[in-house]
């Protein structure tokens, strides 16, 4: 069952992709802003039942439809699957953003390179050149195809049996490191260590796959190298495996120094050989959906085998 709701999540997002602005999560921000209001004190035991209020009681009544539904119908439960994976998965919409960069890029169209990523990253692109954009944008695509895909997946399969619950826990884990894991301590204290530790802990096993799962797709003796060499310097682990991964499964050169608002932010090298280019970003689409395919395989190679009694 949660392989063909999986199926059917993807299948619906790819002809029907989100926006990255739902107003569910919209609404649980909302929420999130009003838990940091009441339970923010700076502690670090604050920042664990803040957590703990915002993501328990959705994961509970986003389980307890799952076993009504199938009380009624496995159709039903199925159905709500696939729902609930719809809204928390979802790549189309960044690959989409992704290739109208590479296109303004290779029409040399640098503004509208620059709008468009600054838009997807949320931030200042004003000053990048042509290979900075590149690399930005192929940075952006690894990280968004794990949060959007390959993390949820991972959860979703491993707590399958209580219906999605897996899927909301990682979805909600990360709203709330963006919201509370970056506070500044010197403002709020330890608020925001909980929810930073939590998606932690939740990314160990899923961005080792990932990695691993990069090289196996790409090159693999460079993806190796890269992630055992270059993952340690970045700023953030789970970050640096799963970017080091990447560069080196498709041989191009991210990280490095990039321009902001008139000064350069010095990053360490990730990844070798060649130069970010417009060809590399869509080479970095088509590394994610090999690897996706890869995993889909072997979900039904499980399923599969667990249907036979093998």
């Amino acid at each position: 069952m949660s392989f063909l709701s999986l199926i059917a999540a993807l299948l619906v997002e790819h002809f029907y992709p989100l926006s990255s602005r739902l107003n569910i999560y919209h609404q649980f921000t909302r929420y999130a802003n009003f838990l940091e209001r009441q339970f923010n004190a700076g502690q670090h035991q604050h920042g664990m039942v803040g957590w703990l209020l915002a993501v328990l009681p959705t994961m509970f009544v986003v389980s307890a439809v799952y076993f009504l539904l199938l009380q009624i119908s496995p159709f039903l439960a199925w159905g709500w699957n696939a729902i609930v994976l719809y809204f928390t998965m979802g790549f189309k919409h960044f690959s989409n953003t992704n290739a109208s960069i590479a296109d303004a890029l290779k029409k040399q169209d640098i503004e509208v390179a620059r709008n468009l990523l600054g838009k997807w990253r949320t931030g200042n692109a004003d000053a990048l050149d042509a290979n900075e954009i590149a690399r930005l944008s192929i940075e952006q695509v690894f990280s968004c195809s794990y949060r959007q895909i390959f993390g949820v997946l991972v959860w979703f399969v491993v707590l399958s049996p209580l219906g999605p619950v897996g899927a909301i826990l990682y979805r909600l884990a990360s709203i709330l490191d963006q919201k509370w894991g970056g506070m500044g301590q010197q403002e709020f204290g330890d608020f925001g260590k909980c929810s930073a530790q939590a998606l932690e802990w939740l990314d160990w096993v899923p961005v080792r796959l990932t990695a691993v799962s990069f090289a196996v797709m790409g090159d693999f003796e460079d993806a190796v190298y890269c992630w055992r060499t270059q993952a340690t310097g970045w700023m953030n682990r789970t970050q640096g495996i799963l970017l080091s991964s990447g560069a080196g499964a498709l041989g191009v050169k991210l990280g490095d120094p990039v321009h902001r608002a008139g000064e350069i932010e010095f990053r360490p090298e990730l990844g070798l050989g060649e130069d970010a280019d417009p060809d590399y970003m869509q080479s970095a689409v088509s590394l994610v959906w090999r690897t996706l395919a890869m995993w889909l395989a072997v979900l039904l190679l499980l399923h599969l085998l667990k249907w036979t009694g093998v």
